[in-house]
């Protein structure tokens, strides 16, 4: 069986020791240790890393990476994770369209600020003020 060291994840992931080390104290992951008390990963928590990296790159809580996670320990078919997943997903995905909402909104009233600062500027020169 290949086994990946820490630092090999780290250095694959582009994520500290202490990151993953981090993850590991949270329950999210758990590498077998060597006699000289070395983390060793098998690919199954080679796959989980990944799973949480790319469910923080989409703005999940780790409690909530935490429970896709056990799901798929739960039900190997991985219908429950999925199920989760996507109730999570469409979630995200309000909060994300509400952000970008948001923004719209300040954008709009930046431009109307400026534009509206831009010919008071202008009528300010042309009266020699």
């Amino acid at each position: 069986m290949h086994y990946f060291t820490i630092s090999d994840l780290a250095h694959e992931f582009d994520v500290s020791t202490r990151t993953i080390r981090y993850y590991e104290e949270r329950g999210l992951l758990s590498p077998i240790r060597t006699e000289s008390g070395q983390r060793l990963y098998t690919k199954k928590e080679r796959a989980k890393l990944k799973l949480i990296l790319r469910g923080k790159r989409f703005g999940f809580s780790l409690d909530e990476i935490h429970e896709m996670i056990a799901l798929f320990d739960e039900d190997r078919t991985g219908k429950k994770q999925l199920e989760k997943t996507v109730e999570y997903g469409r979630r995200k995905l309000k909060e994300v369209n509400e952000r970008i909402e948001d923004l719209l909104q300040l954008k709009a009233e930046m431009e109307s600020l400026l534009s509206d600062f831009e010919k008071r500027l202008q009528e300010w020169g042309e009266s020699g003020g």
